[in-house]
């Protein structure tokens, strides 16, 4: 009986944090676009050539 009285406080807190958590991830709109991530995954990337003497960033823009 003596561990209720350790693990009711500890839920309580944690559930507090899960609840913390989730407002703050509402906040800052992780939770806005939720259509265009699962929908990146299918989409075909064209494979580049890669050209002689080009930096990692000319590379990335083309």
């Amino acid at each position: 009986m003596i561990i209720l009285l350790m693990l009711i406080p500890l839920s309580l807190m944690l559930l507090a944090v899960a609840i913390g958590s989730f407002v703050w991830a509402v906040r800052k709109g992780q939770f806005d676009d939720m259509d265009t991530p699962a929908i990146d995954i299918l989409r075909d990337d064209r494979p580049r050539e890669a050209k002689a003497g080009c930096t990692m960033e000319e590379r990335r823009h083309g």
